[in-house]
């Protein structure tokens, strides 16, 4: 594995350029990502988070600038299948057994039937749902369903794993249990995650690195460490660090915010 799984260097995204319609989402965006490292980006709503995202998984290209992914270009990394994808909804299909719907990004990779069936057995052990292999989505709760969209993204073994704001429908119980078992999951899958956030609370408890962004275009402000340690739980959420870092955090956004007020930005 390369020393950076993810190294954006002055990336920038303008939408309809030289039209009525131009919008620039993100601006200069400098950003490097260790292997094993788990990064949230928050800011406010319409600052490019869902963007940034979108350029690491080359689901757009930059208007200036470059995405690096595991030593290559995205581009070369989407081909190569080197990451995998968890958003809000599971995107899960109805009419596929949890087995099958594992096992799709599998198959379209070209895995024979006894390998992909190892492989999704081994997944529904990971995310500990093995019992519910036969049962179709419909069947599962929101959160059983997010579990098995991770298991889906996870199955082909990449070593980076994207996710846009994978919790933000569930309830808050289990968008903390969500949480734990992502931990958990990744840490046993040795997966590097860059995840997509509007809740500081969920950023911290997740990450060892929050990046925090500005409003449109956006702009990376300010970057800070968390250190809660490697085994995160309900006990963590008592800590005084973890209450210390989620004050630091708002405290970037809300500078982040008024100094594009400052500037005369208009994020309307």
């Amino acid at each position: 594995m390369t020393e950076h799984a993810v190294a954006i260097n002055g990336a920038s995204m303008v939408f309809n350029p030289g039209s009525v319609g131009q919008l620039e989402a993100l601006r200069d965006i400098d950003l490097d990502i260790a292997a094993g490292d788990f990064v949230s980006l928050i800011g406010p709503s319409g600052c490019g988070k869902s963007t940034l995202l979108r350029l690491i998984a080359n689901l757009l290209s930059p208007t200036a600038g470059d995405v690096l992914v595991n030593g290559k270009s995205a581009a070369q990394a989407r081909v190569d299948q080197d990451y995998g994808m968890a958003f809000q909804q599971s995107g899960l299909f109805d009419w596929r057994s949890v087995r099958k719907n594992i096992e799709l990004p599998l198959e379209l990779k070209g895995w024979n039937k006894k390998r992909r069936a190892e492989r999704s057995a081994e997944m529904l052990e990971l995310v500990q749902l093995s019992e519910f292999g036969d049962h179709r989505p419909w069947e599962l709760s929101g959160g059983m369903q997010q579990r098995i969209a991770i298991a889906r993204a996870l199955a082909s073994h990449p070593p980076l794993l994207l996710m846009d704001e994978p919790f933000g429908a569930l309830d808050e119980m289990t968008r903390e249990h969500m949480q734990s078992e992502l931990l958990r999951i990744c840490a046993a899958a040795d997966t590097t995650v860059v995840f997509v956030t509007h809740s500081i609370p969920e950023a911290v408890y997740l990450s060892n690195r929050v990046v925090v962004m500005s409003p449109r275009p956006g702009q990376i402000t300010d970057v800070i460490d968390v250190d809660l340690g490697a085994a995160r739980d309900d006990d963590t959420r008592e800590d005084e660090t973890f209450y210390k870092k989620i004050t630091e955090v708002r405290e970037a956004l809300r500078g982040a915010e008024l100094g594009d007020t400052a500037r005369g930005v208009d994020d309307r």
